[in-house]
Protein backbone atom coordinates (compact mmCIF):
# COMPACT_ATOMS: atom_id res chain seq x y z
CA UNK A 1 0.00 0.00 0.00
CA UNK A 2 1.57 3.75 -1.17
CA UNK A 3 1.84 6.08 1.27
CA UNK A 4 -1.57 8.60 1.10
CA UNK A 5 -2.07 12.20 0.26
CA UNK A 6 -4.66 14.79 -0.08
CA UNK A 7 -5.36 16.55 -3.01
CA UNK A 8 -2.81 19.66 -1.59
CA UNK A 9 0.05 17.05 -0.75
CA UNK A 10 1.13 17.71 2.26
CA UNK A 11 5.32 17.29 3.17
CA UNK A 12 5.46 13.96 4.15
CA UNK A 13 6.95 13.22 7.46
CA UNK A 14 8.59 10.30 9.26
CA UNK A 15 7.36 7.93 11.51
CA UNK A 16 9.59 8.83 14.74
CA UNK A 17 7.75 12.56 14.20
CA UNK A 18 4.50 11.19 14.25
CA UNK A 19 5.69 9.12 17.52
CA UNK A 20 6.65 12.70 19.42
CA UNK A 21 3.74 14.52 18.34
CA UNK A 22 1.14 11.69 19.38
CA UNK A 23 3.12 11.06 22.73
CA UNK A 24 2.91 14.70 23.43
CA UNK A 25 -1.03 14.42 23.23
CA UNK A 26 -1.14 10.91 24.76
CA UNK A 27 -0.35 12.46 28.23
CA UNK A 28 -2.47 15.85 27.71
CA UNK A 29 -5.87 14.83 25.93
CA UNK A 30 -7.67 14.91 29.41
CA UNK A 31 -12.16 15.10 28.31
CA UNK A 32 -13.07 12.38 26.04
CA UNK A 33 -13.11 12.34 22.07
CA UNK A 34 -14.68 15.45 21.34
CA UNK A 35 -12.00 17.49 23.40
CA UNK A 36 -9.34 15.17 21.82
CA UNK A 37 -10.36 16.07 18.05
CA UNK A 38 -9.68 19.76 19.58
CA UNK A 39 -6.48 19.23 21.05
CA UNK A 40 -5.08 17.65 17.01
CA UNK A 41 -6.71 20.43 15.78
CA UNK A 42 -4.17 23.08 17.36
CA UNK A 43 -1.51 20.64 17.30
CA UNK A 44 -1.73 19.18 14.42
CA UNK A 45 -3.54 21.86 11.78
CA UNK A 46 -2.74 25.23 13.59
CA UNK A 47 0.60 25.04 15.01
CA UNK A 48 2.21 21.93 13.06
CA UNK A 49 0.33 22.72 9.35
CA UNK A 50 0.25 18.69 8.78
CA UNK A 51 -3.02 19.09 7.31
CA UNK A 52 -5.62 22.34 6.06
CA UNK A 53 -9.23 22.72 7.98
CA UNK A 54 -10.87 20.91 4.70
CA UNK A 55 -8.93 17.93 4.81
CA UNK A 56 -9.25 17.63 8.66
CA UNK A 57 -12.73 18.26 8.98
CA UNK A 58 -12.92 15.73 6.21
CA UNK A 59 -11.16 13.15 8.68
CA UNK A 60 -13.17 13.74 11.47
CA UNK A 61 -16.45 13.20 9.36
CA UNK A 62 -15.13 9.66 7.96
CA UNK A 63 -14.32 8.51 11.66
CA UNK A 64 -17.35 10.11 13.20
CA UNK A 65 -19.37 7.97 10.84
CA UNK A 66 -17.31 4.94 11.05
CA UNK A 67 -18.43 2.81 14.56
CA UNK A 68 -14.94 2.66 16.39
CA UNK A 69 -13.65 5.33 19.10
CA UNK A 70 -13.37 8.28 16.53
CA UNK A 71 -10.45 10.03 18.44
CA UNK A 72 -7.92 7.00 18.01
CA UNK A 73 -9.46 6.82 14.24
CA UNK A 74 -8.26 10.31 13.29
CA UNK A 75 -5.20 9.93 15.12
CA UNK A 76 -4.34 6.80 13.05
CA UNK A 77 -5.39 8.55 10.21
CA UNK A 78 -3.38 11.35 10.02
CA UNK A 79 -0.19 9.64 11.19
CA UNK A 80 -1.07 7.57 7.73
CA UNK A 81 -1.22 10.77 6.16
CA UNK A 82 1.83 12.13 7.52
CA UNK A 83 4.10 9.10 7.22
CA UNK A 84 2.39 6.12 5.92
CA UNK A 85 1.83 3.08 7.40
CA UNK A 86 4.20 3.26 10.14
CA UNK A 87 2.86 6.49 11.09
CA UNK A 88 -0.78 5.14 11.24
CA UNK A 89 0.92 1.97 13.44
CA UNK A 90 3.20 5.17 15.56
CA UNK A 91 0.38 8.00 16.22
CA UNK A 92 -1.90 4.96 17.60
CA UNK A 93 0.73 3.60 19.80
CA UNK A 94 1.90 6.77 21.06
CA UNK A 95 -1.69 8.33 21.38
CA UNK A 96 -2.79 4.72 23.24
CA UNK A 97 0.06 3.30 25.14
CA UNK A 98 0.01 6.17 28.19
CA UNK A 99 -3.39 5.89 29.62
CA UNK A 100 -3.27 2.33 28.79
CA UNK A 101 -0.18 1.61 31.03
CA UNK A 102 -1.85 4.07 33.71
CA UNK A 103 -4.95 1.84 33.79
CA UNK A 104 -2.89 -1.56 33.83
CA UNK A 105 -1.46 0.25 37.13
CA UNK A 106 -4.44 1.23 38.29
CA UNK A 107 -5.46 -2.92 37.96
CA UNK A 108 -2.72 -4.11 39.78
CA UNK A 109 -2.87 -1.40 42.31
CA UNK A 110 -6.54 -2.10 42.96
CA UNK A 111 -6.51 -5.83 43.68
CA UNK A 112 -4.40 -4.44 46.68
CA UNK A 113 -7.47 -3.08 48.48
CA UNK A 114 -9.24 -4.04 51.38
CA UNK A 115 -9.66 -1.36 53.76
CA UNK A 116 -13.03 0.32 54.86
CA UNK A 117 -11.11 3.78 53.07
CA UNK A 118 -10.08 1.75 50.12
CA UNK A 119 -13.41 0.10 49.32
CA UNK A 120 -14.76 3.58 49.62
CA UNK A 121 -12.47 4.80 46.88
CA UNK A 122 -13.68 1.93 44.58
CA UNK A 123 -17.59 2.19 45.28
CA UNK A 124 -16.49 6.04 44.38
CA UNK A 125 -15.17 5.06 41.01
CA UNK A 126 -18.50 3.38 40.63
CA UNK A 127 -20.43 6.63 41.53
CA UNK A 128 -18.40 8.22 39.18
CA UNK A 129 -19.73 6.09 36.09
CA UNK A 130 -23.09 7.37 36.66
CA UNK A 131 -22.67 10.84 37.13
CA UNK A 132 -19.98 9.88 33.27
CA UNK A 133 -22.04 7.97 31.62
CA UNK A 134 -25.42 9.73 32.45
CA UNK A 135 -23.66 12.77 30.78
CA UNK A 136 -22.99 11.10 28.02
CA UNK A 137 -26.66 10.03 27.63
CA UNK A 138 -28.08 13.60 27.72
CA UNK A 139 -25.43 14.88 25.72
CA UNK A 140 -25.70 12.31 22.87
CA UNK A 141 -29.40 12.31 23.29
CA UNK A 142 -29.73 15.99 22.66
CA UNK A 143 -27.08 15.62 19.33
CA UNK A 144 -28.22 12.22 18.01
CA UNK A 145 -32.69 11.73 18.69
CA UNK A 146 -33.63 15.82 18.18
CA UNK A 147 -36.72 15.07 16.78
CA UNK A 148 -39.93 12.79 17.52
CA UNK A 149 -38.68 9.70 15.09
CA UNK A 150 -35.31 9.29 16.44
CA UNK A 151 -36.55 9.67 20.09
CA UNK A 152 -38.94 6.89 19.61
CA UNK A 153 -36.37 4.60 18.13
CA UNK A 154 -33.93 5.42 21.19
CA UNK A 155 -36.73 4.31 23.38
CA UNK A 156 -37.32 1.25 21.30
CA UNK A 157 -33.99 0.26 21.60
CA UNK A 158 -33.92 0.72 25.25
CA UNK A 159 -36.77 -2.47 25.61
CA UNK A 160 -34.69 -4.21 23.09
CA UNK A 161 -31.56 -3.79 25.10
CA UNK A 162 -33.22 -4.08 28.59
CA UNK A 163 -35.67 -7.26 27.76
CA UNK A 164 -32.42 -9.20 25.82
CA UNK A 165 -29.35 -8.04 27.95
CA UNK A 166 -27.13 -9.01 26.65
CA UNK A 167 -24.53 -8.78 23.29
CA UNK A 168 -27.22 -10.19 20.97
CA UNK A 169 -29.69 -7.78 22.14
CA UNK A 170 -27.34 -4.50 21.54
CA UNK A 171 -26.49 -5.69 17.82
CA UNK A 172 -30.51 -6.33 17.72
CA UNK A 173 -31.19 -2.83 18.65
CA UNK A 174 -28.38 -1.50 15.78
CA UNK A 175 -29.91 -3.30 13.24
CA UNK A 176 -33.55 -2.18 14.20
CA UNK A 177 -32.47 1.37 14.58
CA UNK A 178 -30.69 1.37 11.11
CA UNK A 179 -33.88 -0.21 9.02
CA UNK A 180 -36.11 2.27 11.21
CA UNK A 181 -33.71 5.45 10.57
CA UNK A 182 -33.75 4.30 6.44
CA UNK A 183 -37.82 4.55 6.72
CA UNK A 184 -38.32 7.35 9.56
CA UNK A 185 -35.16 9.86 9.27
CA UNK A 186 -34.80 10.60 5.63
CA UNK A 187 -34.88 13.85 6.17
CA UNK A 188 -32.25 16.38 7.74
CA UNK A 189 -29.51 14.94 6.22
CA UNK A 190 -26.16 17.54 5.17
CA UNK A 191 -24.50 17.62 2.08
CA UNK A 192 -20.69 16.01 1.80
CA UNK A 193 -18.28 18.73 1.16
CA UNK A 194 -14.75 18.21 -0.01
CA UNK A 195 -13.36 15.41 -0.92
CA UNK A 196 -10.25 12.73 1.14
CA UNK A 197 -7.85 11.60 -1.27
CA UNK A 198 -5.65 8.65 0.33
CA UNK A 199 -3.63 6.67 -1.96
CA UNK A 200 -5.69 3.53 -1.00
CA UNK A 201 -6.88 1.44 -4.02
CA UNK A 202 -10.70 0.38 -4.32
CA UNK A 203 -9.16 -2.89 -4.61
CA UNK A 204 -7.13 -2.79 -1.14
CA UNK A 205 -9.78 -0.96 0.43
CA UNK A 206 -12.35 -4.23 -0.50
CA UNK A 207 -9.51 -6.48 0.63
CA UNK A 208 -9.58 -4.66 4.28
CA UNK A 209 -13.43 -4.46 4.49
CA UNK A 210 -13.46 -8.38 3.83
CA UNK A 211 -10.44 -9.29 6.47
CA UNK A 212 -12.83 -6.94 9.24
CA UNK A 213 -15.65 -8.66 7.86
CA UNK A 214 -14.27 -12.34 8.37
CA UNK A 215 -12.57 -11.81 11.97
CA UNK A 216 -16.46 -10.28 12.78
CA UNK A 217 -18.03 -13.76 12.04
CA UNK A 218 -14.98 -15.68 13.65
CA UNK A 219 -15.67 -13.82 16.62
CA UNK A 220 -19.17 -15.13 16.76
CA UNK A 221 -18.15 -18.48 16.30
CA UNK A 222 -15.18 -18.54 18.74
CA UNK A 223 -16.68 -17.90 21.83
CA UNK A 224 -16.04 -21.61 23.16
CA UNK A 225 -12.64 -21.82 22.56
CA UNK A 226 -9.43 -21.51 24.51
CA UNK A 227 -9.39 -18.90 26.70
CA UNK A 228 -7.02 -16.36 24.65
CA UNK A 229 -9.20 -16.82 21.77
CA UNK A 230 -12.20 -16.07 23.23
CA UNK A 231 -10.91 -13.48 24.70
CA UNK A 232 -9.80 -11.58 21.49
CA UNK A 233 -13.08 -12.60 19.84
CA UNK A 234 -15.13 -10.49 22.41
CA UNK A 235 -13.29 -7.78 22.24
CA UNK A 236 -13.43 -7.68 18.51
CA UNK A 237 -16.87 -8.59 18.34
CA UNK A 238 -17.40 -5.06 21.25
CA UNK A 239 -15.16 -2.62 19.04
CA UNK A 240 -17.19 -3.65 16.00
CA UNK A 241 -20.55 -2.39 17.27
CA UNK A 242 -19.08 1.05 19.03
CA UNK A 243 -20.98 3.62 17.46
CA UNK A 244 -21.82 6.77 18.27
CA UNK A 245 -18.29 7.49 20.47
CA UNK A 246 -16.46 5.69 23.50
CA UNK A 247 -18.94 5.48 25.70
CA UNK A 248 -20.98 3.05 24.04
CA UNK A 249 -18.38 0.46 24.51
CA UNK A 250 -19.33 0.63 28.30
CA UNK A 251 -22.65 -2.04 28.01
CA UNK A 252 -20.98 -3.57 24.80
CA UNK A 253 -18.15 -4.97 26.97
CA UNK A 254 -20.56 -5.33 29.95
CA UNK A 255 -22.34 -7.80 27.84
CA UNK A 256 -19.21 -9.67 27.10
CA UNK A 257 -17.33 -10.22 30.11
CA UNK A 258 -19.42 -9.85 33.51
CA UNK A 259 -21.94 -12.59 32.40
CA UNK A 260 -18.74 -15.03 31.34
CA UNK A 261 -17.45 -13.96 35.25
CA UNK A 262 -14.35 -12.78 33.70
CA UNK A 263 -14.75 -9.82 35.71
CA UNK A 264 -16.66 -9.01 38.46
CA UNK A 265 -19.66 -6.35 38.18
CA UNK A 266 -18.00 -3.99 40.83
CA UNK A 267 -14.35 -4.58 39.12
CA UNK A 268 -16.08 -3.18 36.09
CA UNK A 269 -17.37 -0.40 37.09
CA UNK A 270 -14.58 0.91 39.19
CA UNK A 271 -12.41 0.83 36.38
CA UNK A 272 -14.56 2.07 34.41
CA UNK A 273 -14.97 5.25 36.58
CA UNK A 274 -10.86 5.28 36.97
CA UNK A 275 -10.68 5.64 32.62
CA UNK A 276 -12.26 8.97 33.44
CA UNK A 277 -9.21 10.22 35.20
CA UNK A 278 -6.33 9.58 32.53
CA UNK A 279 -6.22 10.93 29.20
CA UNK A 280 -6.45 9.55 26.09
CA UNK A 281 -8.72 7.66 24.62
CA UNK A 282 -11.61 5.29 26.53
CA UNK A 283 -11.26 2.48 24.71
CA UNK A 284 -8.10 2.13 27.18
CA UNK A 285 -10.39 0.61 29.44
CA UNK A 286 -9.68 -2.62 28.12
CA UNK A 287 -6.50 -2.84 29.41
CA UNK A 288 -7.63 -2.60 32.44
CA UNK A 289 -10.12 -5.53 31.72
CA UNK A 290 -7.71 -7.81 30.77
CA UNK A 291 -5.21 -7.36 33.51
CA UNK A 292 -8.15 -7.78 36.16
CA UNK A 293 -9.59 -10.66 34.31
CA UNK A 294 -10.35 -14.06 36.34
CA UNK A 295 -9.12 -16.85 33.91
CA UNK A 296 -5.98 -16.01 32.32
CA UNK A 297 -4.29 -14.52 30.05
CA UNK A 298 -4.57 -12.04 32.36
CA UNK A 299 -2.06 -9.54 33.15
CA UNK A 300 0.04 -7.92 30.63
CA UNK A 301 -0.54 -9.98 28.37
CA UNK A 302 -4.49 -10.16 28.96
CA UNK A 303 -4.22 -6.45 28.57
CA UNK A 304 -2.65 -6.18 25.32
CA UNK A 305 -4.73 -8.93 23.63
CA UNK A 306 -7.67 -6.90 24.84
CA UNK A 307 -6.59 -3.33 23.90
CA UNK A 308 -5.63 -4.97 20.40
CA UNK A 309 -9.09 -6.62 19.93
CA UNK A 310 -11.42 -3.51 20.85
CA UNK A 311 -9.63 -1.17 18.52
CA UNK A 312 -8.71 -3.63 15.62
CA UNK A 313 -12.19 -3.00 13.79
CA UNK A 314 -12.13 0.80 13.98
CA UNK A 315 -8.91 0.98 12.26
CA UNK A 316 -9.61 -1.85 9.72
CA UNK A 317 -12.92 0.33 8.76
CA UNK A 318 -10.87 3.53 8.41
CA UNK A 319 -8.47 1.84 6.36
CA UNK A 320 -10.85 0.17 3.92
CA UNK A 321 -13.50 2.85 3.89
CA UNK A 322 -10.85 5.62 2.02
CA UNK A 323 -11.65 4.92 -1.30
CA UNK A 324 -14.97 4.75 -0.78
CA UNK A 325 -15.72 7.47 1.66
CA UNK A 326 -16.66 10.56 -0.67
CA UNK A 327 -19.31 8.47 -2.61
CA UNK A 328 -20.61 6.92 -0.13
CA UNK A 329 -21.42 9.81 2.49
CA UNK A 330 -23.15 11.25 -0.23
CA UNK A 331 -26.11 8.54 -0.53
CA UNK A 332 -29.39 9.46 1.15
CA UNK A 333 -29.84 6.29 2.04
CA UNK A 334 -27.11 5.36 4.16
CA UNK A 335 -27.08 8.80 5.64
CA UNK A 336 -30.70 7.64 6.97
CA UNK A 337 -29.47 4.59 8.52
CA UNK A 338 -26.95 6.15 10.13
CA UNK A 339 -28.97 8.27 11.71
CA UNK A 340 -31.23 5.82 12.91
CA UNK A 341 -28.10 3.81 14.06
CA UNK A 342 -27.05 6.36 16.19
CA UNK A 343 -30.39 7.05 18.14
CA UNK A 344 -30.50 3.54 18.92
CA UNK A 345 -26.90 4.12 20.65
CA UNK A 346 -28.78 6.45 22.88
CA UNK A 347 -31.35 4.12 23.87
CA UNK A 348 -28.16 1.46 24.56
CA UNK A 349 -26.55 3.44 26.86
CA UNK A 350 -29.88 4.53 28.56
CA UNK A 351 -30.59 0.83 29.49
CA UNK A 352 -26.75 0.55 30.48
CA UNK A 353 -27.02 3.84 32.83
CA UNK A 354 -29.97 2.02 34.93
CA UNK A 355 -28.58 -1.58 34.75
CA UNK A 356 -25.62 -2.27 35.04
CA UNK A 357 -24.25 1.36 36.24
CA UNK A 358 -27.03 3.05 38.24
CA UNK A 359 -28.06 -0.55 40.12
CA UNK A 360 -24.45 -1.54 41.20
CA UNK A 361 -23.56 2.13 42.33
CA UNK A 362 -26.34 3.86 43.90
CA UNK A 363 -26.73 2.11 47.18
CA UNK A 364 -27.29 4.86 49.26
CA UNK A 365 -28.92 8.64 49.32
CA UNK A 366 -25.48 9.66 50.07
CA UNK A 367 -24.63 7.95 46.61
CA UNK A 368 -27.40 9.16 44.96
CA UNK A 369 -26.32 12.89 46.55
CA UNK A 370 -22.39 12.53 44.92
CA UNK A 371 -23.28 11.07 41.93
CA UNK A 372 -26.03 14.31 40.98
CA UNK A 373 -22.97 16.58 41.66
CA UNK A 374 -20.90 15.22 39.60
CA UNK A 375 -23.50 14.95 36.74
CA UNK A 376 -23.86 18.82 37.70
CA UNK A 377 -20.16 19.41 37.60
CA UNK A 378 -19.89 18.04 34.31
CA UNK A 379 -22.67 19.73 32.93
CA UNK A 380 -23.19 23.05 34.44
CA UNK A 381 -19.49 23.61 35.46
CA UNK A 382 -18.25 22.16 33.00
CA UNK A 383 -15.53 20.56 35.17
CA UNK A 384 -12.68 18.49 34.01
CA UNK A 385 -14.02 14.67 33.91
CA UNK A 386 -10.40 13.79 36.22
CA UNK A 387 -11.19 16.74 38.79
CA UNK A 388 -14.75 15.00 38.71
CA UNK A 389 -13.26 11.45 39.41
CA UNK A 390 -10.59 12.94 41.95
CA UNK A 391 -13.14 14.33 43.62
CA UNK A 392 -16.30 12.08 43.90
CA UNK A 393 -13.49 9.03 44.63
CA UNK A 394 -12.04 11.29 47.63
CA UNK A 395 -15.74 12.01 49.12
CA UNK A 396 -16.85 8.31 48.92
CA UNK A 397 -13.56 7.22 50.36
CA UNK A 398 -14.93 10.00 53.55
CA UNK A 399 -18.16 8.84 53.63
CA UNK A 400 -18.14 5.35 53.33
Amino acid sequence: MAEPALESEPRVGAAWEVLAAFTKLGVTSFGGPIAHLGYFRDELVTRRKWIDEEGYGDVVALCQFLPGPASSQVAFALGMLRAGPLGAVAAWTAFTLPSAILLLLFAYGSSAFAGTAEAGLLHGLKVVAVAVVAQAVWGMARNLTPDRERAAIALAAVLVATFAASSIGQIAAIAFGSLAGLWLCRSGGTPAIGRLHFRVSKGFGTLVLSAFALLFLLSTLLAGQAQAIALFASFYRAGSLVFGGGHVVLPLLQAEVVPLGWVSNNAFLAGYGAAQAVPGPLFTFAAYLGAVMGPAPNGVAGAAIALVALSLPGLLLVVGALPFWDDFRSRPTAQAAMRGANAAVVGILGAALYSPVWTSAILAPRDFALALAGFLLLTVWKAPPWIVVVSLAAASAILF
